[in-house]
């Protein structure tokens, strides 16, 4: 239990007040950290550890959950604190009762007025972040743009067909892969992205609602880019219900490019998961390379 009473001491520097000693519950459904709830006298908190070099993750994980909570749109699990206790990298966050269901088309419009959010910077720049992060276990490069097609060539697509060739996944998906990037302005004729704060990686599983209904997203990716991101994500492995995608159109509209575009902006996502998990991931994201090439035939 050296754990739990390191995370009680650094829960009690935290909050100013003696924390009791904590019970650790674990909790599933993660596949690179491991989840407890945490709870200690009438108080309870989500934990998530991991190796001890992994602090940096978290750290940029509970600064974005303070970013997107700054924004005053959607509901976020406000994070407490981060270090290290008895040899492992640990982030407490406030503990969320959530469950599946809850008011889908509220979540829509806070999406929509999340990715409203002015994000303007004095240097002009529009695209990025104030720092590199994670997407799943993957590092994600953010480093500042003004150009949101050279952003999503370098520094999304380019970069997960470099770790894809480390992997050893090359000759068509390389070859097509290039083709693509270097025939990216063909997919964003008469359209140009407002800079939008998106949460980065909003597939089903990072959404939920609280008791009364209210939304809840969670384990963000996030970074500065073009709203169609987290939208097509959304679409990409489903748990959506209707009324989310209905309730933000109607907030904001798409340009009826998105259509094609989700494709693309899905193919990174697509490529990531060939790059941490294998499988037919590969064989998926060719296929998508194949139809956006086709589109811009």
């Amino acid at each position: 239990m050296m754990l739990a009473a390191a995370l009680a001491d650094a829960i009690g520097v935290a909050t100013g007040t003696p924390c009791p000693a904590l019970a650790l519950r674990p909790i599933g459904g993660g596949d690179i950290n491991r989840a407890f709830h945490a709870s200690g006298g009438p108080h309870a908190w989500f934990v998530k550890t991991n190796r001890a070099e992994r602090l940096p993750m978290f750290e940029a994980e509970a600064a974005a959950l303070d970013a997107l909570a700054a924004t005053d749109s959607v509901r976020v699990p406000r994070p407490l604190c981060s270090g290290v206790a008895a040899g492992q990298a640990f982030l407490v966050l406030e503990y969320l009762d959530l469950r599946g269901h809850g008011d889908a088309a509220r979540l829509g419009e806070q999406l929509a007025r999340l990715h409203r959010a002015p994000q303007a910077r004095p240097d002009g720049a529009q695209f990025g972040w104030a720092h590199d992060n994670w997407i799943g276990s993957t590092p994600q490069p953010n480093g500042w743009r003004h150009d949101w097609i050279a952003f999503w060539r370098e520094q999304r697509l380019g970069h997960q067909l470099k770790l894809a060739v480390q992997n050893g996944y090359g000759e068509a998906l390389q070859r097509d892969g290039e083709a693509l990037m270097a025939r990216l302005d063909g997919l964003f004729v008469a359209y140009r992205p407002a800079p939008s704060l998106l949460h980065g990686d909003l597939w089903g599983g990072n959404h939920g609602y609280l008791a009364d209904r209210t939304p809840v997203i969670f384990d963000p990716a996030i970074y500065v880019g073009d709203r169609e991101c987290d939208l097509a994500m959304s679409e990409l492995f489903g748990g959506f219900a209707p009324a989310f995608h209905a309730a933000y159109r109607e907030a904001w509209p798409l340009d009826p490019g998105y259509a094609v575009r989700k494709t693309l902006y899905n193919l990174y996502h697509i490529l990531n998961h060939a790059n941490l998990f294998g499988g037919g991931y590969a064989a998926q994201a060719q296929r998508m390379l194949s139809q956006l090439l086709a589109q811009l035939r």
